[in-house]
């Protein structure tokens, strides 16, 4: 529609007239209409010629006189400079508070678009569906099972090209380790991982700024309500999974896990809808999904099986999904959800059944336990109700040090926001950007090279040792109350660094075993990924594997190497992370058990005094007390590990996590929400009153928070008028009045700006 002067303007008229009609209600003829009540000056309209091509293009494009930042991580309000560094109710809140937005920070609020779950029911809207065919479930299920089969096969080609790249770093590196020649070693994997890094880090800054991140928190605010632009895009799905592939590959201290759920989610917006504004490309299928709430049911379902495929926890993918990131539920998506993870994990499992690295194994369709449970516990213990004490440290430990994480991230990601702000030069701003994790991944590898050489090689221990004796060294028993000493099985995974080269012998009765070779514990640790280092934590029966200092000391290291990680222009998640620090310092408290009340193998009442034990209950705590995840993390954790024995301990852990938690941080993706000025509405809104009382909002209606002067349209409006309050305004929604036969003005429906717009555009 175009308006060639002022006069034509006025004449040009849109009618509304059963566009969103909701129900008819009389009200006060006398109600105010069209009245802007707005602090802002936002551009308006002249009496001189206009053209609706020529409107401001943000009006154009999003409907709003302001548009959200285009770049959330350079976006800096200057009067969040003069906030004092510990303010409370900024970094260091309690969830018992509100967030406190200074006055530019509000208005960025202001620019975001709120979106309804249910599609609204005009009588276009209801003559479209009668266009489409009869609502059976058949077509609910086939697209629920497309969706994770897809999504499977995503988290198969990212968990092999992970492995691949993985392999390719640690097996060269070791080489160069085992013939004491650091600095090659240093060479090979500061060139292999920038590398690689750097295609990632400048695929994400110059194509996609999107695509940084997780996902997980842009995810959760757009199934509550709130538009961000370019989440659920083919562009950010391609460069998310390069980006994602080539950063945990290099080596960064960061993981796969959060980029997977973001992925699925993105797989579900954009299979269901057959459709793609990117790709121009429109296929005549599945038509009757094109609508907010099927569109927003499958993108809960993709992040579901985005779960299921990075952990291979199928029930732990659809209580994260109805846990964190979906405020709209119930049974019928339950079940399809569901299906939509098991079908996503049978996917992944099965292709990854039959290749390691890309190299085909030859046994396809065999589900190895080793394979399909990622960090499967051999031994499980009984435990005896003293475990609760340490258990409690332990949860403790997890909710401090979590809210310690979640305050040192957000301090990083203002100050990094702050100095990139005050960038004049846009190439600049980008390449400090491309610069910070090749900053961070030539100092971790630094680190993880040089550092194990302050720590002395340590020979192979076992808790149980036979008669049989070679000079000095007693031979160890390969069985130990029915059970395999896991030592002996995990001496290939072992990092030996620059030690010694040593032998393995057998008795000839093949009942005990015999080493003297020796490992470095931090390059154990470090010279890995996450994943197998977890795996080492979490080995049961190996109290001597590691000693109080080097885990430490690694503890340090990757703590605060992950916290800068987090936040980078890279596709990245933090679980793997979270769980290997929660491992570090529950081993950690293991080790001082172990110290104080001595080794128990084979002994029913107090076997649980296991280093592994620990480690395990550190990894929940730690998770729980960053996340405040509570059901999906401990049935996470048990299809991780398939120790159901430690579910009572695990479940009490995670809750006293979340507890401690609270009193410090919001949870680490609602303060990121937080930080980058998203819009999100929490299930119960926490309101104070002037006395710091807190009020019960059961004696309140929704009337106590609206606005008096509402702004209005009538059933039929003329362009003019409608585009000055369209660049006045920042309300998502506007009452639609009409005429009753009497005269008096009726309330017609509401109709969204959204919807507006498309009249406008079209």
């Amino acid at each position: 529609m175009e308006v060639q002067g002022a006069s034509e303007l006025e004449r040009e008229s849109v009618d509304f007239t059963g566009s969103s009609a909701l129900r008819m209600t009389e009200i006060p003829s006398e109600a105010p209409k069209r009245t802007v009540d707005n602090t802002q000056t936002p551009p308006t309209l002249s009496s001189q010629s206009i053209s609706l091509r020529h409107r401001p293009s943000r009006l154009s494009k999003y409907g709003v006189a302001f548009q959200p930042p285009e770049d959330d991580a350079i976006h800096y309000h200057d009067d969040a400079k003069e906030m004092p560094f510990f303010a409370k109710g900024r970094d260091f809140e309690s969830t018992f508070t509100n967030h406190k937005y200074t006055s530019e920070e509000k208005e960025t609020l202001r620019t975001y678009e709120s979106q309804d779950y249910l599609p609204s029911h005009s009588e276009v809207y209801k003559n479209w569906i009668k266009r489409q065919p009869s609502r059976l479930d058949w077509d609910l299920w086939v697209m629920m099972g497309l969706i994770g089969f897809v999504v499977g096969f995503i988290g198969f080609l990212l968990h092999q090209t992970i492995e691949w790249l993985t392999d390719i770093r640690i097996n060269k590196a070791s080489e160069y380790l085992a013939v004491d020649n650091l600095l090659l070693a240093w060479g090979w994997c500061v060139g292999f991982s920038t590398l690689f890094l750097l295609f990632g880090t400048v695929f994400v800054v110059y194509l996609r700024p999107s695509a940084a991140g997780s996902g997980i928190p842009e995810l959760i605010c757009f199934l509550n309500g709130t538009q961000v632009r370019h989440i659920f895009n083919v562009k950010t799905l391609v460069i998310k999974f390069i980006s994602c592939c080539l950063s945990v590959g290099s080596g960064l201290p960061v993981g796969p896990e959060g980029p997977m759920i973001h992925l699925g989610s993105l797989v579900g917006a954009g299979i269901s809808q057959f459709k793609s504004d990117t790709l121009k490309v429109q296929l005549p299928f599945f038509e009757r999904f094109r609508n907010s709430e099927d569109r927003r049911n499958f993108v809960s379902a993709g992040a579901a099986a985005g779960v299921s495929a990075a952990f291979g926890a199928p029930v732990g993918g659809l209580l994260f999904s109805m846990e964190e990131v979906s405020s709209f539920w119930n049974d019928k998506l339950s079940w399809q959800i569901f299906f939509c993870c098991m079908i996503s994990v049978f996917t992944s499992s099965l292709f990854n059944s039959a290749f390691k690295g890309f190299d085909f194994t030859g046994s396809f369709g065999l589900f190895k336990s080793t394979q399909f449970i990622l960090f499967k516990v051999y031994q499980g213990f009984d435990f005896h109700i003293a475990v609760f004490v340490p258990t409690i440290l332990i949860g403790v430990l997890g909710g401090a040090l979590g809210g310690v994480f979640t305050i040192i991230n957000l301090k990083i990601a203002r100050a990094r926001k702050r100095i990139l702000s005050s960038i004049a030069s846009s190439q600049l701003q980008r390449l400090c950007r491309v610069l910070e994790p090749l900053i961070i991944l030539i100092l971790y590898i630094s680190i993880s090279v040089f550092l194990p050489a302050a720590f002395p090689c340590t020979p192979f221990q076992c808790m149980v040792k036979s008669n049989q004796t070679t000079g000095e060294q007693l031979w160890c028993e390969k069985q130990s109350a029915g059970r395999s000493l896991s030592w002996l099985a995990n001496i290939s995974d072992t990092q030996f660094y620059n030690c010694p080269p040593g032998v393995v012998l057998n008795s000839t009765d093949q009942t005990a075993v015999f080493t003297n070779k020796t490992y470095n514990q931090v390059s154990t640790l470090l010279m890995t990924n996450g994943e197998r280092a977890i795996k080492r934590l979490f080995s049961r029966e190996t109290h001597a594997e590691f000693e109080f200092f080097p885990l430490l000391a690694v503890f340090l290291v990757y703590f605060l190497c992950a916290c800068w990680s987090a936040g980078t222009a890279i596709s990245s998640g933090l679980v793997v992370p979270m769980l290997l620090i929660g491992a570090i310092y529950g081993r950690m408290i293991g080790i001082a058990m172990v110290k104080m009340f001595g080794v128990f193998i084979g002994n029913t009442l107090w076997a649980w005094i296991d280093p592994g034990a620990m480690a395990l209950i550190g990894a929940a705590s730690f998770f729980g007390g960053v996340t405040r995840l509570t059901m999906s993390l401990t049935v996470i954790m048990m299809e991780l590990t398939n120790d159901i024995q430690f579910l009572l301990p695990i479940m009490v852990a995670i809750m006293v996590a979340k507890w401690v938690g609270d009193f410090f941080t919001h949870p680490m993706y609602h303060a990121l929400l937080e930080l980058k000025c998203i819009p999100f509405l929490a299930s119960e809104p926490i309101v104070y009153n002037s006395r710091k009382r807190r009020l019960n909002l059961e004696l309140y209606t929704a009337g106590n928070v609206m606005s008096s002067n509402v702004v209005t349209f009538d059933d039929r409006e003329n362009v003019k008028n409608i585009a000055e309050v369209l660049l006045n305004t920042t309300h998502s929604g506007f009452p639609v009045l009409g005429k009753s036969n009497k005269g008096h003005q009726v309330f017609v429906g509401t109709i969204t700006r959204c919807v507006i717009m498309f009249l406008l555009h079209y």
